[in-house]
């Protein structure tokens, strides 16, 4: 069953265009010149109940303003938006009831009071009853390991700790789509990982509906076996995550380690030679050749290990986006 459904959605903002100096400043005062920035330019698609996808892109391409349109915060300029049946833009109680939205840069907990005064509210605010409140909550204590800090002043967290109340601050009342933009900003590694963990977790029990984007790549590649691509507000890609790497980096990875330091002239005839230092070298080699070319490494040279890697995701997608401007 289709939980979302995108179609021709437009958002188009008037911008005002002033020159610079003191001549521009004295231009616009007799004549104000506009123009139209074209965030979101006519995409459509379609999500399923319980798909958990990536929505990725460049800076500027109309994610964020997408999720806003989806959410019901923005209203579009045309188009057509259908989440779990209802219209965004109406902002009927029910469907505000059925939906969470969660952004990496802004904060909805009380930041003189600890966590558990905004979860709370938000129960409240929510309407959610007495059992399933205390049954959620301590859920989500569990899932996200909040249990020590519940009583502690928001201010007094670490940005991590932070995270992860927002996240259950978002999900005290079950929503059935979640959208999250930039849910693992600023996070270390270990935070990131037990991010996606959660979320991963929270979907599989739930079945929720998750629109995810992110600059790190490791969470989309992680979570989300599709993505949806977008640039300068079109739809450059939809599609699962394996496709777009095979359509888009033709080649694997060898990393392979000597047990002697090998020459980097002698490895060219294994492939495009991308490291080679020491007892290390990277080495780039035509996908359908890689297991060929695993065996002319093994039998030609000192190996001691040797792995055969796809190419990084977020490198894929850096030399997509740089080859589209």
């Amino acid at each position: 069953m289709t939980a979302i459904a995108v179609k021709n959605l437009k958002k188009y903002y008037r911008v005002f265009h002033k020159d610079p100096g003191l001549r521009g400043s004295l231009k616009a005062l007799f004549k104000r010149e506009y123009e139209d920035v074209r965030a979101v330019d006519d995409i459509s698609f379609s999500i399923a109940e319980g798909e958990l996808v990536g929505f990725i892109g460049p800076n500027g391409a109309g994610k964020t303003t997408t999720l806003k349109c989806l959410s019901g915060l923005l209203y579009p300029n045309a188009g057509e938006i259908s989440v779990l049946g209802h219209t965004p833009q109406e902002r009927e109680n029910e469907f505000k009831k059925k939906i969470a939205l969660v952004m990496g840069q802004r904060n909805q907990l009380w930041w003189d009071l600890p966590a558990q005064e905004t979860f709370l509210l938000n129960k409240e605010i929510y309407e959610v009853p007495d059992e399933q409140y205390h049954e959620t909550i301590s859920e989500l204590i569990s899932l996200l390991e909040i249990e020590d800090i519940m009583d502690i002043q928001v201010r007094k967290l670490s940005l991590g700790q932070r995270m992860k109340c927002e996240l259950a601050a978002s999900l005290l009342h079950r929503p059935q789509v979640l959208f999250l933009d930039e849910p693992t900003i600023g996070l270390d590694v270990v935070m990131q990982k037990k991010v996606r963990d959660f979320l991963k977790e929270y979907n599989r029990r739930h079945k929720a509906t998750i629109i995810l984007t992110s600059h790190y790549m490791e969470d989309v590649k992680d979570l989300c076996k599709r993505v949806i691509m977008i640039d300068k507000g079109k739809l450059a890609f939809d599609g699962e995550v394996a496709k777009l790497i095979e359509r888009h980096a033709p080649y694997k990875i060898l990393e392979v380690t000597f047990n002697r330091p090998v020459e980097k002239d002698k490895l060219a005839a294994i492939g495009k030679v991308m490291e080679a230092e020491g007892f290390r070298a990277v080495i780039q080699v035509p996908r359908h050749d890689a297991p060929a070319k695993a065996a002319e490494l093994l039998a030609q040279f000192p190996v001691d290990d040797l792995n055969i890697d796809e190419p990084h995701l977020e490198d894929i997608i850096r030399k997509l986006f740089a080859n589209q401007k």
